[in-house]
């Protein structure tokens, strides 16, 4: 009831929807391009690495513009949710009037920027919402957390879902998302408020802390081995498991696994501290992508374990780390912009880095989506760069979190 009370639901619903339009967007529009407009998968990662460039100075800018905002916040996420909404459309429900990868190029940046921007400032809300509770943190991350990992549920098995029910289940995919845009922004309207202080924030000042400049590293290498295995997971189920139609289905598994493990790693969090939680997951996450290395075509069931347990530690990766930043926000940087604008540019760089190296060695090596019968070199290169290579950079994101003394 405390919770309703807080409307800390509307922080769950408004997490699900922008959760949608992230991580699921790097799962499926590289396939659906090369698939359906046969796009090339070095031209994707080509482009989607050029907009991840254009985010180094984009993000820091919105996360400035989101400090100075004060009565007229409301209308400018407002406005900025439907222009979420609209490229969602334009991305997968309307045929590309101009050459796809142009087309795929200009409907992802208006997608990704209205997602930084709404990013910045709900990051940087919660903030201000948390409190001056020791836990307040934790608490208003394990509701936001578990609302993005509800979203990214829905968003990874909607389309595959629809697969005969509907004529174009991407098209129906973006038109529903639009649609739950505008509701989740209403439920949010009475949360936005301007800038907490008088004296925004300079990126120099976040850089500069310790802290602040630890956390953002280690963000950097936590999260890349998510955005390799998102990134070729439809191809692996698809072309190593030879479980096609089976993709949904474990998308839904791997994000329910996290949203399930949110409120748990929350709670021992609070008990036991963050860090050697959040060092147990990550060992956990090693072991699980390891085990993949030995799967073969049809071991389905296996993999679906594996999607169960490297699911539950994600749900400790994406809920312990924003808690700890946003806890060391509120001290440096209570306004949240500039901070979120930077922390937002850390996690969308590790999609980028999976776009740009990994899609382009995978097309080198023979690979070609939807082929049958692809060569060995091929199949052996998707195992790697699946499975081996999140492995190697868990592993190094273990020994800097050992190394970082998070109590300062």
């Amino acid at each position: 009831m405390k919770a309703l009370a807080e409307r800390l639901p509307a922080y769950t619903g408004f997490a699900a929807v922008l959760s949608g339009a992230g991580l699921p967007i790097y799962i499926y529009a590289p396939k659906y391009y090369a698939d359906t407009y046969g796009v090339s998968l070095t031209a994707l990662g080509a482009v989607l690495f050029g907009l991840r460039l254009f985010d180094v100075v984009q993000d820091p800018v919105l996360g400035w513009i989101s400090e100075r905002l004060t009565d007229i916040k409301k209308l400018i996420v407002t406005l900025v949710a439907c222009v979420l909404a609209l490229s969602m459309i334009g991305l997968f429900a309307v045929a590309p009037p101009i050459a796809p990868i142009w087309w795929f190029g200009l409907t992802v940046t208006g997608l990704f920027t209205a997602f930084s921007f709404l990013s910045i400032n709900f990051y940087a809300q919660g903030i201000s919402k948390a409190g001056p509770s020791a836990d307040g943190h934790v608490r208003v991350a394990a509701w936001r957390e578990s609302g993005a990992l509800l979203g990214v549920c829905i968003a990874a098995v909607i389309p595959t879902a629809l697969i005969g029910v509907v004529a174009d289940p991407f098209a129906a995919f973006a038109y529903g998302f639009a649609v739950l845009t505008l509701i989740a922004t209403l439920f949010m309207w009475p949360e936005w408020k301007g800038r907490v202080s008088q004296a925004p924030t300079k990126i120099g000042q976040i850089v500069a802390d310790r802290t602040a400049r630890k956390l953002l590293i280690l963000a950097l290498i936590n999260a890349t081995p998510l955005a390799v295995s998102s990134t070729l997971f439809l191809f692996y189920v698809e072309s190593r498991l030879g479980a096609t139609g089976w993709e949904g289905a474990l998308l839904v598994l791997f994000f329910l696994a996290a949203a399930i493990s949110s409120p748990f790693w929350s709670a021992l969090a609070r008990r036991f501290g963050e860090k050697p939680i959040l060092l147990i997951a990550m060992v956990l996450a090693v072991a699980s992508f390891g085990y993949t290395l030995t799967l073969n075509t049809g071991d389905v069931i296996p993999f679906a374990v594996v999607c169960v347990l490297s699911g539950a530690t994600i749900g400790a990766d994406l809920t312990l780390l924003p808690a700890m930043f946003a806890k060391r926000m509120a001290v440096i940087s209570p306004n949240g912009g500039q901070g979120f604008g930077l922390w937002n540019l850390v996690n969308k760089f590790t999609l980028a880095f999976a776009a740009v190296v990994l899609l382009p060695l995978l097309e080198r090596s023979g690979f070609e989506a939807g082929a049958q019968d692809l060569p060995g070199e091929a199949l052996t290169m998707l195992t790697v760069l699946y499975a081996l290579v999140p492995s190697l950079l868990k592993l190094v994101a273990i020994g800097l979190l050992v190394a970082t003394k998070l109590e300062e």
